[in-house]
């Protein structure tokens, strides 16, 4: 058999370079080639290999990154096209986090399977280099190097998964939220919808990514100050009336106009209805007192910082027009 003709006199011309590498048994069948010339030619030393059922890798050499991809997407019958996503399956876990470039992932070369998140409905079995991840409720997927790639919350939370190494965990938590790629919170409710947060390896790495969390939201608060010529406040302080009662903790306080400033770092691992009416309470009673108070979160903090800027700006300029505030004691917090 002369394995050097051409798969068919059909046109190519609409496919990528991968996409002529990889083909799935049916686009085989489509150019001409039988499923016995495919698995004829798929032989060892044969000038094809199968790499997943029913998807043939046309040359004998070892599979790029590239290829492994996007046969894992075609075995999850998901192609890659070049005009965007289609499809409902998406890569996940530690193989979307190399694609997002993590320095804490292993890169996509040295791992042994791709990880493709499909509908729970799918019957689909993982397989080979495919490590199938079935989930009730498909996020919306990013495009990645051309690539349909889960949120970091998600991938983070199926990575999570398959791990057990708590140090590898801890550093792909911290990363994310340190190179901005998501919030704590967002994290922590992947987590919490996976059932991780009673693992003790995630556990031990959520802490360190809440402590990481607040750093950064602190730092940026810092920087806005300084970076737009806001007045000093003192900062993390603990308010409370003369000889009464204790008014609850500020991220910033500027006593010569009695504004302060909060930053919500709420999460999941807390009850947020009362965790939400508590910080209403006391916004209340420190409004009801004169205090301003200036409520922003971390998100607003790195992508707006300008504009929270102006907020409490805005706040320390009608401090004159406002009737004066109680005194109150500023303690460290």
């Amino acid at each position: 058999m002369n394995y050097n003709t051409p798969l068919s006199p059909r046109p190519l011309a609409h496919l990528s370079d991968v996409q002529l590498r990889v083909l799935t048994l049916r686009q085989l069948r489509e150019h001409g080639i039988t499923a016995t010339d495919a698995a004829e030619r798929s032989r060892p030393g044969g000038c094809w290999q199968r790499l997943l059922p029913g998807i043939f890798l046309l040359h004998p050499g070892p599979p790029t990154s590239e290829e492994r991809l996007h046969a894992a997407l075609l075995y999850a019958e998901r192609p890659v096209e070049s005009d965007g996503p289609c499809g409902e399956a998406m890569i996940t876990g530690l193989t979307a986090l190399a694609l997002y470039g993590f320095s804490a992932a292993p890169p996509l070369r040295s791992l042994d399977r791709v990880d493709v998140l499909v509908p729970h409905t799918r019957r689909l079995r993982s397989a080979g280099l495919v490590r199938i991840v079935r989930s009730g409720e498909l996020p919306q997927p990013l495009v990645v190097t051309g690539v349909p790639v889960a949120p970091v919350a998600r991938a983070l939370a199926d990575a999570a998964a398959q791990l057990n190494d708590a140090t590898t965990v801890r550093r792909l938590l911290t990363e994310a939220v340190r190179d901005g790629h998501c919030e704590p919170g967002v994290i922590l409710r992947e987590l919490s919808r996976a059932r991780l947060l009673s693992r003790a390896h995630v556990v031990d790495a959520v802490d360190l990514l809440l402590a990481e969390g607040r750093a950064l939201a602190e730092g940026h608060l810092y920087e806005m100050v300084r970076s737009f010529g806001l007045p000093e406040p003192v900062w993390n302080v603990d308010l409370r009336l003369p000889a009464g009662p204790h008014l609850g903790g500020v991220d910033a306080y500027w006593p010569e106009q009695a504004v302060a400033l909060e930053i919500d770092a709420r999460t999941p691992r807390q009850d947020e209805s009362t965790t939400w009416s508590e910080g209403a309470r006391k916004r209340e009673h420190l409004e009801r007192l004169g205090i301003t108070v200036v409520h922003t979160t971390p998100r607003k903090l790195r992508e707006a910082m300008e504009q929270q800027a102006a907020v409490v700006r805005t706040a320390l300029m009608a401090a004159p027009d406002r009737e004066p505030a109680a005194y109150v004691v500023v303690l460290p917090r």
